[in-house]
């Protein structure tokens, strides 16, 4: 979907989503595409100069990504945050265990330990300027509005800090939505924002020298069932219009007909897009206000803008 630069809320329930991935309580089933992404996100970190002392994973799940960004940032202060309550359990299990454990990986470890809290991505509740850099992976789509994510991952970076995040785009599950058309399901399906987008509101939300990029996946199947499980292992389907009740019988049936007839003729497989929008930018020392204003934190005195 692309838009102008006053991006609307997209149609999504809240409570959906949280209760689409609490059901789940890890994301073990989406590892898959999300260990995939968050190791091109590292290689495109690995090109860019930044040292953090404290990170947040703005939609950190099961605490997945830690692994990942302990092996680059040894001695980060990192703090893992989500709006769903069953997933930070996990994590909390997984990176902070207790008893005897507890104190051998305290020995090992080579920085603070990891910390995980519950809020949502436009409310963090974290303190103004408290954070070196934001990472965020596969997490933003998933929010109604992300002109106040973007707000608010500004709000609570220092001056120069570092947003870097990855998100699904809007060719993502094309071939189901041309699958529950043909069937006339009469549901709604995600829709998701084009990277185009994105840039343009990384700018108005006070980041410097955003750069954004894409790349197209095609994930094959054997069986349409197989597909549909991980639709469900990657979020489901939050849209606000989306049928409401249990699905019949029948009507999960015509959805299995028409993912059938997608079938490639040369090796027999169903295809699943999967749009990955990458972005990362520095958070600017000043900021032009809706009132044509020009803002400056004080920190931000004395101090000579980031340009790499």
């Amino acid at each position: 979907m692309s838009q102008s630069s006053s991006l609307p809320d997209l149609p999504l329930n809240t409570l959906d989503v949280q209760r689409q991935f609490a059901r789940r309580r890890t994301l073990d089933d989406a590892q898959f595409l999300y260990l995939e992404i968050a190791q091109r996100m590292r290689e495109r970190l690995q090109c860019i100069r930044i040292q953090p002392a404290r990170l947040l994973d703005a939609g950190c799940g099961d605490g997945a990504g830690l692994p990942v960004l302990s092996a680059l940032y040894p001695q980060v202060h990192y703090t893992g945050l989500d709006h769903c309550a069953p997933l930070l359990e996990e994590a909390r299990r997984r990176y902070r265990p207790s008893g005897l454990k507890n104190w051998i990986n305290t020995l090992r470890r080579h920085g603070p330990a990891p910390e995980f809290m519950q809020a949502d991505l436009a409310t963090s509740g974290l303190a103004p300027e408290s954070m070196d850099m934001v990472w965020s992976n596969l997490a933003l789509h998933w929010h109604p509005q992300p002109h106040r994510v973007l707000d608010e991952w500004q709000r609570i970076l220092k001056v120069n800090g570092l947003v870097m995040f990855s998100c699904l785009g809007p060719a993502t599950l094309k071939e189901l939505r041309e699958a529950v058309a043909e069937a006339n399901l009469g549901t709604a399906t995600p829709t998701f924002v084009d990277m185009h987008d994105f840039g343009d509101l990384l700018v108005e939300n006070g980041f410097a020298d955003p750069v954004m990029d894409q790349e197209t996946l095609t994930l094959t199947y054997a069986s349409p069932e197989r597909l549909l499980a991980d639709i469900r292992a990657l979020g489901g389907n939050p849209a606000s219009q989306r049928r409401r009740g249990l699905a019949s019988r029948a009507w999960h049936d015509r959805l299995l007909q028409a993912l059938e007839r997608q079938r490639r003729s040369d090796d027999g497989r169903i295809n699943m897009t999967i749009e990955v929008a990458y972005g990362h930018a520095w958070r600017a020392a000043m900021r032009k206000t809706a009132s044509g204003d020009i803002g400056m934190p004080i920190s931000a005195i004395g101090r000579r803008t980031r340009l790499d």
